[in-house]
């Protein structure tokens, strides 16, 4: 077990070169391996690239574009000199803990990828295993983070924070309440290190183009997906296009030759979770569905097979964590020590009623939340899902050959369900 331990905070290196090239017909881009000089307690100084790759016996390399560039049909792609993790530099890395592996870099770049779309206000996401956990904007920093946190206290430990303002020391104090893996931030106001320093693990990381974030909403990438054969399958990167209400289409259908259309329209509320509910499911594994309300996730189903699956688990999820939560708040303890106390004969078991009582009649904060899907309901039965947990509007790609059975059900549903169509799908594998 010793050496399985120390498998894990062993820096792998890699065999990968200093410098790739990859050539698209007659254009070329150009990208350097990233490694850092870090001063090591007794003084030495030593040169890294990342730890490991996914898993602690898979060498990586991370690279940074730093020539070249792709103009494909109509689709200009990012430029040298745009880099924001793979030009993280030695500096940057305000506090190492443990030295990062990719996993603690993809969680770090999928919450720019969501927190690019939240720029206009504070916001904080939370990441685990490159899906977000918990994402919210806050009317300060520290109360994004706090509300991002208690949408999941149970994912969010060893989780990744990707805050979108300087970080200061309210913010600072409530992340170090929390065991994190990483804490990503623009800038981390004076004293704010001293506060954080308290987790020695604790990877701290300052990126400085973070506060010209929104900048990077049209860039584009070169997505690579490679396949066990050698292969590979090379994709634009996804754009995100739903950002304000102009973007958002009527819900509406035709079937056997009659129209449908959903009778209540979204007030400004809903709205508003609308487009901060499509830029925090740009970020989540389909096949996807989470549910938004007031700027904060409620719950957040991911990569299921099937859309009446996920609506169905991230129900669940979300009575989960609220049930953890109203423990913590009422007893301090996580909920699944509760019931393990109570099990014990530690406690009585009144509490733990108490708390699932409660848990069930609020629904878990589900009634007046948006259900966000990240393509369309192929039938009815995923919208109801939503609907019977009492939301109050749906944001859906559209596009099903039964679109009018959603359409259908929102009418149906007492208060009626406001709905729009996005036209646009979120996949992300």
């Amino acid at each position: 077990m010793a050496d399985l331990k120390k498998m894990y905070t062993t820096i792998l290196g890699d065999h990968f070169p200093m410098d790739m090239t990859i050539t698209f017909g007659d254009q070329t881009m150009v990208y350097r391996k990233r490694t850092w000089k870090l001063t090591q307690d007794d003084g030495t100084v030593e040169e890294r690239g990342i730890r490991y790759g996914e898993n602690p016996d898979q060498e990586a390399a991370l690279y940074e574009l730093v020539g070249g560039n792709l103009t494909l049909g109509d689709c200009r792609f990012i430029e040298p000199g745009h880099g924001l993790v793979s030009g993280i530099k030695a500096a940057d890395m305000l506090q190492v803990g443990k030295h990062p592996g990719k996993i603690n870099l993809t969680d770090i770049d999928n919450g720019l990828n969501i927190i690019k779309y939240l720029m206009d206000r504070p916001a904080a996401v939370i990441l685990k295993h490159n899906n977000p956990c918990g994402a919210a904007y806050g009317k300060d920093l520290a109360d994004a983070f706090n509300r991002a946190n208690r949408a999941d206290r149970i994912a969010a430990f060893g989780g990744a924070v990707v805050l979108n303002r300087p970080c200061d020391k309210a913010t600072a104090e409530l992340l170090s309440q929390n065991y994190l893996e990483v804490v990503c931030a623009p800038e981390f106001d004076q004293g704010t290190l001293e506060i954080l320093g308290q987790r020695k693990n604790l990877r701290v990381v300052r990126i400085d183009r973070l506060d010209r974030l929104a900048e990077f909403e049209k860039f584009r990438f070169v997505d690579f997906k490679s396949l066990i054969d050698g292969g590979l399958i090379v994709q634009q990167s996804a754009v995100n296009s739903i950002r304000s209400a102009a973007d958002l289409k009527p819900a509406a259908a035709t079937w056997k030759g009659e129209e449908y259309k959903v009778e209540r329209e979204p007030d400004a509320r809903e709205i508003d979770d609308m487009i901060f509910g499509w830029a925090v499911e740009h970020g989540v594994t389909s096949n996807s569905v989470i549910y938004v309300k007031d700027g904060c996730t409620v719950g957040i189903g991911t990569g299921e097979q099937d859309r009446v699956g996920v609506a169905e688990i991230a129900v669940h999820k979300a009575y989960v964590k609220y049930a953890d939560l109203l423990c913590f708040d009422t007893h301090g303890i996580p909920y699944a020590q509760l019931a393990l106390e109570i099990q014990q004969g530690k406690r009585d078991k009144a509490q733990q009623e108490e708390i699932d009582a409660r848990t069930k009649a609020d629904r878990a904060g589900l009634p007046g939340s948006v259900m966000i899907s990240d393509a369309f309901f192929p039938f009815r039965d995923g919208a109801d899902v939503g609907i019977n947990q009492g939301v109050s509007a749906i944001l859906q790609a559209g596009g099903s050959a039964r679109d009018f059975e959603t359409i259908v059900a929102c009418n149906e549903a007492d208060p009626k369900v406001a709905m729009k169509f996005t036209g646009q799908r979120s996949f992300k594998h």
